[in-house]
């Protein structure tokens, strides 16, 4: 990606060349609202009385990616920009588009968008911020505030009551009380037109901004997370074994770790994380002490189900489901055979398993000795090609007279270890000891 001042100085040459061809062309949203805070803008946009054809005929590589609602996608050195025509929008009745826009000037535009921190524009040419809804002294006020009514702001889309969270969160602000109380009213009638994907990507956005805790807990207290994630206010009130878990019940266990997620986090540890411990609830005993048995099994049932509900890729299913499936396991590496623990080491997600684990860790009684065990351990590995292949194939299994099945992974696992451990040397020693051991069973 180019160095984010080419970035900027591209999109003030895209400006450049509306303003000489007689527009107006102003950067406008997020790029101007992440400048003033001294952030670096991770994409420009630009709005302009220039109609989407005016737009196309002044570019050589454009692209009309939203031409009902005046956007045009402009490519400069390689780089791509929203260009949008200023407007105004008609109802919205599908809870996602308006039915209908027109063309409008800078201030009618500023007025449509969602939050008056996104609403502000740039003049390029005298790098004058232009404010029409109050966003600049918002901003000095660190407060996240609808433009307008906020009922009608959601209304227009509710996944914006989402997006109220995430920056609120994210940007370490408060949220304006009259926007907030507005959430908590419309909470419930969140995936009213919002698709699975768009509230996936919204809540990814949240886990990952390095503020995930704050981000839930607003969630939670607007009553949109008993919407989009049940099973974890499902967490709420279930009490723990507090020689274990001195910190509180499920709930405030997760949000503790969800407040130690760094900003960037992969998407998947972060899921792994909100829902390792899922199957409390539905496990939780009063025997010698509290207790939660095989609630690592129930909580991956869980898992899987919420991610095929918003829509995760397969691949992200799996993972989540396996970090959430074999958390418990990660405190057992130590007393683990050398070929066991060394085949656990080599499954692709055991680098998160490990940070999950010391999230875990540091989120409830804080002994991490554990996993600094783990880490020198890793440490002290062979590169992994060094590490003993299991010659042994399915095919050899079935000439010994084993019919294909679950017991075929099992026994290969089994054989794999002894390579690593070196209790096997050759393929023909290991098929020996196996047939002698299947000859006792007969």
């Amino acid at each position: 990606m180019p160095p984010q001042i080419d970035r900027e100085a591209a999109a003030r040459a895209v400006c450049a060349v509306l303003r000489e061809a007689g527009h107006r062309a102003l950067l406008a949203g997020g790029c101007v609202r992440d400048r003033l805070l001294g952030r670096n803008p991770k994409d420009y946009d630009i709005a302009t009385s220039a109609t989407p054809e005016e737009v196309a005929g002044l570019f050589p590589r454009t692209v009309p990616v939203g031409a009902a609602f005046g956007v045009t996608l402009v490519v400069w050195n390689g780089i791509p920009f929203e260009v949008a025509a200023f407007r105004s929008d008609g109802p919205y009745l599908d809870g996602r588009r308006p039915q209908s826009v027109s063309r409008g000037d800078e201030r009618a535009d500023a007025l449509r968008r969602d939050f008056t921190v996104n609403a502000l524009f740039l003049d390029p040419e005298t790098d004058r911020v232009l404010d029409y809804v109050g966003g600049t002294e918002d901003l000095e006020r660190r407060l996240i505030r609808a433009v307008g009514d906020p009922e009608r702001r959601f209304a227009e889309d509710r996944l914006r009551m989402l997006r109220a969270v995430r920056f609120t969160a994210e940007l370490g602000f408060d949220l304006d009380p009259a926007t907030r109380n507005a959430a908590t009213r419309m909470a419930h009638r969140l995936h009213e037109g919002v698709s699975a994907e768009r509230v996936r990507e919204e809540l990814v956005k949240m886990l990952t901004c390095g503020a995930a805790g704050r981000a839930l807990r607003l969630l939670d207290g607007t009553g949109l997370l008993g919407q989009i994630l049940p099973e974890v206010t499902a967490m709420r009130g279930v009490a723990q074994p507090p020689e274990y878990h001195p910190e509180g019940d499920v709930l405030t266990h997760t949000l503790m770790m969800m407040d130690r997620l760094p900003a960037g986090c992969p998407p998947t540890l972060a899921m792994g994380a909100l829902f390792h411990d899922a199957g409390k609830p539905s496990t939780q005993t009063h025997e010698d002490r509290i207790r939660f048995n095989l609630h690592e099994k129930v909580g991956a049932r869980l898992a899987e189900a919420a991610c095929r509900r918003l829509r995760f890729t397969n691949e992200e299913t799996a993972r989540i489901t396996w970090l959430v499936a074999r958390h418990m396991r990660a405190g057992c590496i130590p007393e683990m055979r050398e070929g066991k623990r060394r085949l656990f080491a080599a499954e692709p997600g055991f680098g998160e398993l490990l940070e999950l684990f010391r999230l875990d860790c540091a989120a409830s009684h804080g002994d991490q000795s554990t996993t600094e065990w783990v880490e020198n351990y890793l440490r002290s590995l062979p590169e992994p090609e060094a590490a003993p292949q299991c010659p042994v194939t399915g095919h050899d299994l079935i000439a010994l007279g084993l019919k294909p099945g679950p017991q075929f992974r099992e026994i290969l696992g089994e054989l794999r270890e002894g390579f690593i451990e070196g209790r096997f040397t050759s393929k023909e020693e290991a098929i020996a000891l196996l047939a002698e051991r299947l000859d006792g069973k007969g």
